[in-house]
């Protein structure tokens, strides 16, 4: 296909509007402005590409516009990923897990109702094909490693470091985009803006996911990536965990391998049919799946993750963040470091935007927002339901209902005379719960040092002094009977710096895992790593919890354990809808969602509607400790999948209709 001064393109050139960062020096533009001067000259490029200084500033800039998964900003103008903002809504809420419930997000008006079109623009798509910056970085980091050797000041190992960054980049770029799209046109240089045409056909889902794996191998194969950023040296250079953390490492660079294979062998690419039926022409052309089911997808994963972890055994430093002790508190805060703190040795790639304090901005920042609504992103009873006792054993609604302890789904204790707070209080879930979602009665404080629980409950009964009446309206940021407690936390995550976690061991442990029941069969070996991530919080081993389940030789079964405990360690990561995409689960889009309603009751058995704090706590009443509790079908808003069935065309993103149009050979995906 022939292509004159096309969108892509124009993205390829650099020519639109320029861009504001803070990487920018000495008011040389980088980015879409790069070349405004004269599409194709050389003025401005010249200038940047004679100084070191300026090329690692202009590496910063591609850097800041990598996919960051939590809102913290707004704008219309292109300058930052529509993903950014409030008002488009995260990926989590359209999976069983989440629900939105700020209409003012197109997930909402959009996805919610079943009337999202390719006939779309700004923040129109939840990730839209021309406006999440993909394309820009894509062409900056062509135009480093094209322009990298005119640097007269830079020594050639830093120039092979840039050049492998840059590749690791555009591997990185185009992942985000083909977990949407599928296969995507091929961009392996960048144009001056003076030719006479450009051929950017639609590649295959085969071409495109060998393209990001030939970038990445390229990049780990230089020798010019550090392992990890822990002051170790490499080239005569030595890392910086302070300052280098976030950029891209070789460690970084398998793992992203090792989850484009586990995402192109699954049956949403690869299986004995197109998931639309596969008659749609970009099923015949083979750009939404490989044209039939290859064994060797999986076992390119598996292989991918066994060099991985190889490596991890030669090189060290990244692990799994351990409790300090075997407590349900220090398990929380085990968990809960793995991924929050910056340096942590469970991550393996981070996004960082900003440097700001969250909870004092008065941007459209993650933390801030959640309090005022537009980040409400509300967990369901399904997701709750999904984390096991704190033993590992199953969480069974009917039998703890059935045995009179649901007052007890949550937390325990002892009443002692005296004392209005309960004693001795006993977490009685999987601890990954209370650091996902915040229940009732659950401590509103764990330090962020010491990991000691401290601080008044939690009140979500209706009229209670955190919930009110949130679930009984079904509105707010408890309008499920919960709230969302990953990435926010509370208090405590006060003027501590946020980053967006894009890559962590304890995925690649379960990504391994799947990758030997799917290439292997090999069930126990598929268990033993599950279990070494529930151990991390002190769960007993699957099987011995689940005695029930023949997961030594029910494939579909343990399969199912294994998506549940992905939803459990990873929640609000992306990955419970990823997860649902690629295995094609419409079962789960189509199930209807629900929260919990909790009346508190008096020494009478009577529902009562009043606070605790700020109410009869001040006359000396013990914490509230019985609930009536009923389950409620989701309304504001039920989602048309629910009552009108899922079309596979959800699975992927439309191409917008406006490129569609422009008749370059954009073949639209399959229902769009």
């Amino acid at each position: 296909m022939k292509l004159n001064n096309k969108w892509l393109v124009a993205a390829c050139f650099g020519i639109m509007a320029g861009i504001s960062t803070s990487s920018c020096v000495d008011q040389i533009k980088f980015g879409n402005a790069f070349l405004e001067k004269a599409p194709g000259g050389t003025a401005t490029k010249d200038t940047v590409f004679n100084s070191a200084v300026y090329v690692r500033q202009f590496l910063n800039t591609c850097y800041s516009r990598q996919y960051y998964g939590l809102p913290y900003n707004t704008d219309s103008n292109g300058d930052i990923p529509d993903s950014a903002s409030p008002y488009l809504g995260k990926v989590d809420a359209l999976s069983d897990c989440w629900q939105l419930h700020y209409s003012g997000a197109t997930l909402y008006f959009s996805y919610y109702t079943g009337t999202h079109t390719a006939d779309y623009g700004t923040r129109g798509d939840v990730f839209g094909y021309t406006r999440e910056q993909v394309w820009q970085v894509v062409r900056w980091c062509w135009m480093l490693i094209e322009n990298i050797d005119k640097v007269p000041d830079m020594d050639d190992s830093e120039k092979q470091y840039i050049v492998a960054q840059a590749k690791c980049l555009i591997a990185a770029r185009y992942f985000d985009a083909f977990r949407h799209y599928g296969g995507l046109p091929l961009v392996t240089q960048t144009y001056t803006g003076t030719e006479s045409s450009y051929s950017f056909p639609r590649a295959t889902v085969e071409e495109t996911v060998n393209f990001m794996i030939k970038l990445l191998d390229e990049a780990i194969d230089s020798g010019a990536l550090f392992w990890a950023y822990d002051g170790t040296q490499n080239n005569g250079s030595y890392s910086n965990p302070v300052s280098d953390t976030g950029r891209w490492t070789v460690a970084g660079a398998m793992a992203l391998k090792c989850k484009i294979w586990q995402f192109a062998a699954s049956p949403l690419f690869n299986d004995h049919q197109g998931f639309a039926g596969g008659s749609s022409e970009a099923e015949q052309k083979h750009l939404v799946w490989y044209g039939g089911y290859k064994q060797e997808l999986w076992d390119n994963c598996l292989k991918a993750c066994e060099e991985f972890f190889t490596a991890l055994q030669s090189n060290g430093y990244y692990e799994l963040n351990q409790s300090k002790d075997d407590t349900p508190e220090q398990y929380r805060q085990a968990f809960r470091m793995a991924y929050i703190k910056q340096g942590s040795k469970e991550v393996l790639h981070s996004v960082r935007v900003t440097t700001t304090d969250a909870y004092n901005s008065s941007t459209y920042m993650w933390h801030s927002w959640s309090d005022y609504g537009r980040n409400s992103y509300t967990p369901t009873q399904e997701y709750v339901e999904m984390f096991p006792w704190s033993d590992g054993t199953p969480f069974n609604w009917e039998e703890t209902e059935g045995e009179g302890k649901l007052d007890e789904m949550f937390v325990k204790g002892d009443v002692v005379e005296g004392q209005q707070l309960l004693q001795n209080l006993v977490l009685t879930r999987d601890p990954r719960l209370y650091e996902t979602v915040r229940v009732n009665g659950l401590p509103k404080m764990l330090g962020w040092d010491s990991g000691v629980m401290s601080g008044m409950p939690y009140e979500l009964w209706v009229g209670g002094y955190d919930a009110g009446m949130g679930a009984k309206n079904e509105d707010g940021k408890y309008a499920t009977g919960y709230d969302n407690m990953k990435y926010y936390i509370g208090t405590e995550y006060q003027r501590q710096y946020c980053q967006w976690v894009s890559l962590r061991l304890s995925d690649l442990y379960l990504t391994y895992a799947e990758a030997l029941l799917q290439s292997k069969n090999d069930y126990q070996g598929c268990i033993n790593l599950i279990d070494e991530i529930r151990a991390r919080v002190g769960m007993k081993g699957l099987v011995e919890c689940n005695p029930d389940k023949n997961l030594l030789s029910d494939k579909n079964a343990l399969l199912e354990e294994l998506l549940r405990e992905r939803a459990c360690e990873l929640g609000m990561e992306d990955s419970r809808y990823f997860d649902l995409v690629r295995y094609k689960r419409a079962d789960r889009f189509e199930l209807p969602l629900h929260g919990i309603l909790i009346y508190r009751l008096d020494e009478e058995g009577n529902r009562v509607t009043t606070k605790w704090y700020e109410g009869d706590y001040g006359k000396g009443a013990m914490q509230p400790i019985h609930f009536d509790y009923e389950k409620f079908q989701l309304k504001n808003i039920e989602r048309k999948w629910w009552t009108h069935g899922f079309d596979t065309k959800w699975y992927l993103s439309p191409f917008p209709l406006s490129e569609i149009n422009k008749g370059y050979g954009l073949i639209q995906n399959p229902g769009w």
